[in-house]
């Protein structure tokens, strides 16, 4: 399946219309400054899955609405093949595969995250994010350091957080390579 930054500008624009929503209202509801919002519809400027989740809750949608323009069909069960999934490439070279796109109506948000190490990042304070619900990160290969709410850890292979997600938190590879990681993320509607 494939998605498109326009295509994704305009359906959030169109969703906001819809729900009879300002852009200061979408704004707030996702927690950036209009002039931001207002640049993301017009598809001026980058967006992270943080933000897609964000504004998946505030138009009570499911985030695969807004990146591909399809609604989730499945039900009973849906299977994604090693390597499949929905591609999402956003936020400093983070790449993701949503493993459950096709399902309808998710409790949670199962996303198989590469996470690009970068020397240079290593001596900067980590980019932090914050949403409703909770989160699971479980290291699959490689190594992190992640924060949460001030706190520092370094997660090896075979490690795993599980955090309130609204306290601000960040990861990035260390060690000299990738790091691979399995991301749960609730969903706070339900």
């Amino acid at each position: 399946m494939y998605y498109n930054i326009g295509d994704t500008a305009q359906r959030l624009k169109l969703l906001r219309e819809m729900s009879d929503r300002t852009i200061a209202d979408a704004a707030e509801g996702v927690g950036i400054t209009e002039s931001e919002y207002e640049d993301i519809e017009n598809g001026l400027k980058d967006f992270s899955v943080t933000f897609l989740y964000k504004c998946a809750e505030f138009f009570k949608v499911d985030m695969i609405e807004i990146l591909t323009g399809d609604n989730p069909k499945l039900q009973k069960y849906t299977v994604v093949k090693k390597g499949c999934g929905l591609d999402i490439e956003r936020r400093q070279g983070f790449k993701y595969k949503h493993l459950a796109y096709m399902f309808r109506n998710k409790i949670f948000e199962p996303l198989l995250t590469c996470i690009p190490y970068d020397k240079a990042a290593e001596d900067k304070p980590l980019v932090l994010s914050s949403h409703a619900g909770q989160e699971f990160d479980y290291v699959l290969s490689g190594s992190m350091k992640f924060t949460v709410d001030g706190k520092t850890e370094i997660l090896n292979e075979g490690d795993a957080v599980y955090y309130d997600s609204s306290n601000p938190h960040g990861m990035i590879a260390v060690g000299g390579t990738d790091c691979k990681i399995l991301v749960v993320l609730t969903n706070a509607r339900n």
